[in-house]
C-alpha cells in the first residue's frame, strides 16, 4: 500500500493515515462478503491473478529484477513484471523499489521503515497505517531508485499504479460478475498484501539463520510457502543480489525455478546465483 520513508523517533508521533487504512478497511471487508459468494471459476480466477501479481509482480519483478537486479530480461518482460506489480495495491515500481532499498540499507536500524523492533504489528503493516504517504511521490522516491526514473515507463506506472487494478477489476465485473470481483480483487488482493508483509514482519522474527548479517533476518519456510520463496530471508539479505533465495535443495523457490527456466530458454540472462556455503558479502545496501 503506501509505506513511509522512515519513523520518526516514536510511532505513536505519527497521525493515521486515513487514506491508506480507509482503502485497507475496504479491501478486508471485501475479502470477507467474498466468503458468501464463492464459486470454484472465480477461486480460479484469483488464484491465477495471485500468481501474476505476487510471482511475476512482487517476487520476480520488483524484488529480484527491478530492486537488485538479479538477472535480466528484455524490456517488454520488465513492464509486464511491473505491470503484474501494480496488481498487488502495493503502489508502483519506483515506490517499490525505493522501500526496499532503504530497508536493506537501514534493516533492523534506525531507518528501517518496517523493522519488528518497533514491535510486530507495526513491521506488519502498522507502518503503513500513520504518518504521510509516498506512493504517489515519484521525485521524492525517485532518488532512492534513480535507474527505474530515467525509464518512462516506470514513471508512468509509478504515477498511476491504480490504473491496471481498476481496469482488471472492471473486467472482472462485467466477465464474471460480483463473485469475480470479490475474489480476483477483494480476496486476492487482501491476502497478497498480508502474505508480503509476512516477509516484512515473520522472517525478521522466527526461524533460523545460516548467514550472520548485520540484521535478524531469518529463513522460514512458511512464508517461503505463500510468497513464492522470499521467505529464504536471511540468504536473501546475506546475497541480496543472488536470483536465487533457496539456496539449498530442501528450500523451495518457485520464483527462482521460473528464473530457471527462463534462463534455460534463453530469456533470463546475466541471472546471479549465490550458493549454500558461499562466504556473507557484507553490503551497507543492495
Amino acid at each position: 500500500m503506501t509505506p513511509t520513508l522512515a519513523k520518526p523517533a516514536s510511532k505513536l508521533d505519527r497521525p493515521i493515515n486515513w487514506l491508506t487504512t480507509s482503502f485497507l478497511i475496504v479491501f478486508h471487508a471485501g475479502a470477507i462478503a467474498a466468503l458468501f459468494f464463492f464459486s470454484w471459476k472465480a477461486l480460479a480466477v484469483a488464484v491465477l491473478l495471485h500468481w501474476c501479481g505476487i510471482c511475476f509482480g512482487i517476487s520476480m519483478g520488483y524484488h529480484r529484477l527491478l530492486t537488485h537486479r538479479s538477472y535480466k530480461v528484455p524490456k517488454w518482460m520488465e513492464y509486464f513484471f511491473a505491470v503484474c506489480g501494480t496488481l498487488t495495491l502495493e503502489g508502483g515500481p519506483i515506490f517499490w523499489v525505493a522501500t526496499h532499498r532503504i530497508h536493506h540499507q537501514f534493516s533492523d536500524r534506525e531507518g528501517d521503515p518496517h523493522s519488528p523492533h518497533d514491535g510486530a504489528f507495526w513491521a506488519h503493516m502498522g507502518w503503513l497505517l500513520t504518518g504521510e504517504s509516498h506512493h504517489a511521490d515519484t521525485k521524492t522516491m525517485s532518488k532512492y531508485a534513480p535507474d527505474l526514473a530515467k525509464d518512462p515507463v516506470h514513471v508512468w506506472l509509478n504515477n498511476y499504479h491504480w490504473v491496471p487494478l481498476i481496469v482488471s477489476s472492471l473486467a472482472l465485473l462485467y466477465f464474471g460478475g460480483i463473485s469475480y470481483l470479490l475474489w480476483g480483487t477483494f480476496m486476492r488482493v487482501t491476502l497478497g498484501l498480508h502474505f508480503t508483509w509476512l516477509v516484512n514482519s515473520a522472517t525478521h522474527m522466527w526461524g533460523p539463520r545460516r548467514f550472520a548479517t548485520r540484521d535478524d533476518s531469518r529463513n522460514n519456510w512458511w512464508v517461503a510457502l505463500l510468497t513464492f520463496g522470499e521467505g529464504w530471508h536471511n540468504n536473501h539479505h546475506a546475497h541480496p543480489t543472488s536470483a536465487r533465495h533457496g539456496l539449498a535443495w530442501f528450500e523451495f523457490d518457485m520464483s527462482w525455478c521460473q528464473i530457471w527456466l527462463l534462463r534455460k530458454l534463453g530469456v533470463a540472462k546475466n541471472v546471479k546465483v549465490a550458493r549454500v556455503n558461499e562466504p556473507l558479502i557484507e553490503r551497507k545496501a543492495a
